[in-house]
C-alpha cells in the first residue's frame, strides 16, 4: 500500500506546529489522521478544521508520558478506522542550560517525553503492526542531535537515544514488516522553546527561531515523502533545515 491516501496515521504532539502541520498535510492527501495532544481545545478546533474540508480526523487527550494514553490512541485509530498505518511520534520538549545549572528536573521531563513518550508509542503500535503484518513509525528527532552545540547537551541526547532506538529497530525489521523513519528538523517555527526556563536562552532561540525558521508545513511535507513511498522502500532519515542554517 503505497502512497498517502487511505492510510491511517497517529499523530502525537498534534496540537501545534510540526504535529498540526502534519495532521492537515495528510489528511489533504486524504489520510484519516488520529490526533493526540494534552491540549484538547486545539485538538477540538484542528479536527473541525479538517473535517469541514472532508477530511477524516479523530482525537484524544494525550500526555505521552503515560503508556495507557498511547495505547488509547492506538486503540481509537483501530477502533474507528479498522487499522493503523503509521504512528508519527511527533512530541518533544526543550530546555536550554549548561549542564552544570543542574536543571535535574528539565532533565527529567525531557527524558519522560522525548524517550519514554516514544517507546511507549512503540510499545502501543508494535503489537498491531506484527498483527497486520504492515506499519511505519516515523519520529521527530532534531538536528541538535547531529550539531552538539552547549546548552543543549541533554536535548540532544534525548534526540541521540531516539535516534538510535529506531536504527537499531530498523535493524531487528528487515522482515519487511516494520518501517522506520526519523525525522531531524533544524530551526523550525514552532513553540518548542517556549517553555524554556532561563529567559535569555528562550528569548535567543526565538529570534534564532524567527530569524531562520522554516514554516512546519515544510517538514509535513518530509513526513508525507516518507510515509507515501511503497511498502519495500524505507526512508531510514530525512534531515530538513533552512538553507541558512550553519
Amino acid at each position: 500500500m503505497s502512497g498517502v491516501d487511505g492510510k491511517v496515521v497517529a499523530i502525537t504532539g498534534a496540537s501545534s506546529g510540526i504535529g498540526a502541520a502534519t495532521a492537515i498535510e495528510l489528511a489533504d492527501r486524504g489520510a484519516a489522521v488520529v490526533l493526540g495532544a494534552r491540549r484538547g481545545e486545539r485538538l477540538a478546533s484542528l479536527v473541525e478544521r479538517i473535517r469541514g474540508t472532508g477530511g477524516r480526523a479523530e482525537m484524544l487527550e494525550v500526555d505521552v508520558t503515560r503508556r495507557e494514553d498511547l495505547a488509547e490512541l492506538v486503540g481509537l485509530a483501530v477502533d474507528r478506522f479498522g487499522r493503523l498505518d503509521v504512528l508519527v511520534s511527533n512530541a518533544g520538549i526543550a530546555s536550554l542550560a549548561p549542564v552544570a545549572d543542574l536543571e535535574v528536573d528539565a532533565w527529567d521531563a525531557m527524558i519522560d517525553v522525548n524517550v519514554r513518550g516514544v517507546l511507549y508509542g512503540i510499545a502501543a503500535a508494535m503489537p498491531v503492526f506484527r498483527a497486520q503484518e504492515r506499519g511505519h513509525f516515523v519520529t521527530t528527532v532534531s538536528t541538535s542531535g547531529l550539531k552538539i552545540v552547549p546548552t543543549q547537551a541533554v536535548y540532544a541526547g534525548t534526540k541521540n537515544a531516539v535516534r538510535t532506538v529506531l536504527e537499531a529497530l530498523r535493524q531487528e525489521s528487515t522482515d519487511g514488516v516494520v518501517r522506520t523513519t526519523a525525522i531531524s528538523p533544524g530551526y523550525v517555527r514552532t513553540e518548542l522553546v517556549d517553555n524554556v526556563a532561563d529567559p535569555d536562552q528562550r528569548e535567543a532561540a526565538r529570534q534564532a527561531m524567527a530569524e531562520l525558521g522554516i514554516d512546519p508545513e515544510a517538514v509535513a511535507r518530509a513526513v508525507a515523502f516518507a510515509i507515501e513511498q511503497p511498502e519495500d522502500v524505507e526512508i531510514g532519515e530525512l534531515v530538513i533545515r533552512p538553507a541558512r542554517q550553519g
